[in-house]
């Protein structure tokens, strides 16, 4: 019997090639968006091209209610989740002094608490069948802290606490929990950076280019499979060994 992941941020790059390669290894995806359904509904039509199974579902990480509602229309058409991908998330490059608090609050609610709320959803399940992944992704700033990304860097960091300390608390009930920390992708986000910026960005970068979303995307892949099945509470960096 296939297994079900869900995937938040589905709609993104790095999210979409999260759903594509986790279909092809068999998944059934669960493709969840926010705002951009039609993003979402591509990658849907691009695993069905190939025969994979997945369907998008709205989810809304800052609500406890439509994440309530989304795993439960997940559970509905798939059955019990096995693999959780806590991908989606916002950023904003400004100085801290002139965030607004409404602000602060939404970058630590969407990129920390929602993946959080939505991990808090699926355990129970996971904990019951005593089998079950969560794969949570951060980001390298998360580890070292990025100037007029203060907040952003602030919920990531915490990203990596929750999967240090979750994994210690569910490895006893079979329950894997990882991290990727992503570098500088080539995704929407870094997309208002100028030429100029990024290049300046990619000579600091051994590997001598950005990252790709499939680099991150096999980062997941593996973490997924049985492969890591020994491989807990750990942080897997996706950065061209940029830090």
């Amino acid at each position: 019997m296939k297994k079900t992941a869900l995937v938040t941020g589905g709609s993104g790059g790095i999210g979409s090639e999260i759903c594509v390669k986790l279909a092809a290894d068999g998944w059934n995806t669960a493709v969840c968006y926010n705002s951009s359904r039609g993003s979402a509904e591509e990658t849907v039509k691009r695993i069905s091209e190939f025969g994979g199974c997945a369907k998008s579902f709205h989810c809304d990480i800052s609500s406890n209610n439509s994440i309530k509602r989304c795993v439960s229309q997940v559970k509905e058409e798939y059955g019990d989740i096995s693999l959780l991908v806590n991908n989606g998330g916002i950023a904003d490059i400004d100085l801290f002094t002139h965030i607004t608090d409404e602000r602060m609050c939404e970058l630590i609610n969407v990129n920390l608490l929602g993946a959080m709320r939505l991990s808090r959803e699926v355990l129970p399940s996971m904990i019951y069948c005593h089998s079950g992944a969560i794969i949570n992704i951060s980001s390298v700033w998360g580890e070292c802290g990025a100037s007029c990304e203060v907040a952003y860097s602030a919920a990531k960091a915490g990203i990596i606490g929750f999967t240090k300390a979750l994994a210690r608390e569910v490895a006893p009930s079979g329950i894997r929990v990882n991290c990727v920390s992503c570098g500088l992708i080539d995704t929407k986000m870094n997309s208002e950076l100028s030429a100029e910026e990024l290049n300046a960005v990619i000579e600091d970068i051994p590997a001598g280019r950005m990252g790709t979303p499939s680099d991150a995307a096999e980062a997941v892949r593996f973490l997924a499979s049985e492969n890591s099945a020994y491989i807990q509470g750990q942080v897997l960096r996706v950065d061209g060994c940029w830090i």
